[in-house]
């Protein structure tokens, strides 16, 4: 068999041949013997392969990847790798309370020490439930070893006395008809589990699926594995040759740092807005940018994501769920379609060491019901609008999933299309909202936005899915089924709420949402991008100066610790100090004996 050499030195050689260590070599590999690894394999000059393993019983959107990490191991054995399965901080946005959002910048933190202090020339990232795609990314452009992503797929559809019933979505419109008296309890917990079906991560468009479209429009994923569904015996495939590919990548040397440019992150916005995206691919975009050092801007999102349109019809934004969607043609016939209209930058390099518009050759869609041609779309102009006024300097509003309802109620007033006025309802926190939403005495109308503030990075902390809240029970019975929102957390991607949200600063952090008082009135421009409360100046600073709404204290040394270091949802809510940390990988870490 031909020796290959690697283009840059396997950094395992630096543990396994320890030159002139002999002492340190031995000490090295003699634990790896006791669960019968050779000697030879380690120092027979092969890359070693980690596997960052998320799934787990505690993770279940992501626990297909303990039987697909068998496909991924044999990819790597047959192209000549030695692979090595290790855990990830488990990420379940489901169960895990107060928030998962406290777990992206943990379990990045304890991968970057993984891939940095052991001996592993190349990874195979494991993702799916929502936060351990950019968890993952995040890690490995600050280590900067050869990286490739790979998700566990979406589930089955949900299907629920003959209707799609999309995971998450059904749970948010279940709650809805509850409200209305519409349905009782049990069959909204008949509804719920009947949309998940099978193995696997959220069958709508939610942030599980959005972040894994994002990272095949990065380029690190192999084209089409982001769609494909858990069960499908194409996902067990994908993983084989995900394992194959990434030896090849490990002799390459084809790392984060070639991949991941400017043009790329712009590239995935793009996809954003063509497949009706979660609204928390911004903070996770940002996030992923900066510690890959790329400069992407709040402007970006207007300038390159906003005037583009919807071309995906699925759930929380159209009708149908992924299953469908990948038998579609999946991420690439969307960026196909992207690329022929000339809103793709095709020249960025991919995992598969080709470009994107190399790897999208006759990647036409085969369902013109689902995915739509560009000249004939769901919706014109769908992406994240920006807005920012007197309560925050930076906020996003996803238009994708703006209703008719919505659209006639509050932005069709002749001569003020685009602009509404409303009265503030305040919250503070979900649990206020949920005492207080049915309470007479708030007077709750069709003329009111409704408000959550202390539900950001800080003020929850860790920033919580509680901005698309429901409108009292009163109006949901006269048919009103969604009021105008604003908070300072995110919502869920699988949503179908267009709320402003992801609003910084955030109360906690000194943002106007601390001043705020229920009464207010507040105008909204969705033309201008601008969100204002029609305060006095004077009245603003008395308010200002009596200080911010009371917080929770923390509960975990975490907690403390991520209320200190982390900055605001318009950024990427990122440890900032870990910012500076880039190609760690560079500099092997010295000796431990």
């Amino acid at each position: 068999m031909t020796t290959r050499t690697p283009a840059r030195r396997f950094r395992s050689r630096d543990w396994f041949a320890a030159p002139g260590r002999s002492d340190m070599a031995a000490l090295y590999l003699e634990r790896f013997m006791n669960y019968g690894i050779t000697p030879d394999e380690l120092r027979c000059g092969k890359p070693l392969i980690g596997i960052a393993q998320s799934g787990s019983d505690l993770a279940p959107c992501n626990r297909i990847h303990l039987e697909l990490a068998h496909r991924i191991r044999a990819g790597i054995r047959d192209a000549g790798g030695i692979p090595m399965e290790f855990p990830l901080h488990p990420i379940f946005e489901n169960c895990r309370r107060p928030t998962a959002a406290l777990d992206r910048n943990l379990a990045y933190l304890g991968l970057v020490e993984i891939l940095n202090g052991y001996p592993i020339d190349a990874v195979v990232l494991t993702t799916g439930c929502d936060k351990t795609t950019p968890a993952s990314i995040m890690a490995a452009s600050t280590v900067d070893i050869p990286a490739i992503t790979l998700n566990g797929g979406p589930m089955l559809d949900g299907w629920h006395e003959g209707e799609l019933v999309g995971s998450g979505t059904v749970i948010w419109r279940s709650r809805r008809l509850l409200g209305a008296g519409e349905i009782d309890e049990e069959e909204f917990l008949r509804r719920a589990t009947d949309s998940a079906p099978s193995a696997g991560h959220c069958n709508t468009m939610g942030t599980a699926s959005t972040m894994n479209a994002v990272s095949e429009a990065l380029g690190l994923s192999l084209p089409g594995q982001a769609a494909i569904p858990a069960p499908y015996r194409e996902r067990g495939q994908i993983a084989y040759e995900t394992g194959r590919r990434i030896v090849d990548m490990a002799y390459e040397d084809l790392r984060p740092s070639k991949i991941l440019t400017r043009n790329s992150f712009l590239n995935a916005i793009r996809l954003v807005t063509a497949i009706g995206g979660s609204s928390n691919a911004q903070p996770h975009i940002a996030a992923m940018a900066a510690h890959a050092g790329v400069d992407i801007r709040h402007a970006d999102w207007m300038a390159h994501g906003y005037d583009l349109p919807l071309l995906v019809d699925m759930q929380p934004a159209g009708r149908f769920l992924s299953e469908r969607f990948h038998r579609a043609g999946g991420v690439p016939a969307v960026l196909w379609e992207l690329l022929q209209a000339g809103k793709l930058d095709g020249g960025e390099l991919t995992v598969t060491g080709r470009t994107i518009a190399e790897n999208l050759e006759g990647r036409e869609a085969t369902d013109r019901e689902v995915i739509r041609p560009y000249a004939n779309p769901l919706k014109e102009r769908a992406g994240f609008l920006v807005l920012k006024g007197n309560l925050f300097d930076f906020a996003i509003m996803k238009t994708s999933v703006i209703s008719e309802d919505f659209r006639r109620r509050y932005l069709s007033q002749e001569g003020q299309e685009g602009i509404f006025e409303a009265r503030a309802i305040v919250f503070d926190g979900s649990d206020d909202y949920h005492h207080r939403i049915n309470d007479p005495a708030l007077g709750i109308d069709e003329n009111c936005i409704l408000v959550i503030r202390g539900a950001g990075p800080l003020g929850w902390p860790g920033s919580a899915e509680v901005v698309n809240m429901q409108p009292p029970d009163h109006l949901l019975q006269r048919g009103i089924q969604s009021l105008p929102t604003l908070g300072d957390g995110r919502q869920s991607g699988t949503s179908d709420s267009p709320s402003i949200l992801n609003a910084s600063p955030e109360s906690a952090a000194g943002g106007g949402l601390a001043w705020l008082r229920t009464g207010d009135r507040i105008r909204i421009d969705l033309n201008a991008g601008s969100c204002d409360a029609l305060v006095d100046k004077d009245e603003i600073a008395r308010r200002i100066a009596a200080g911010p709404p009371d917080l929770p204290e923390s509960n975990t040394p975490w907690e403390q610790l991520y209320r200190e270091k982390t900055g605001q949802l318009a950024d990427g809510g990122t440890l900032d100090f870990a910012l500076r940390y880039r190609g760690t990988s560079q500099k092997t870490p010295r000796h431990n004996h």
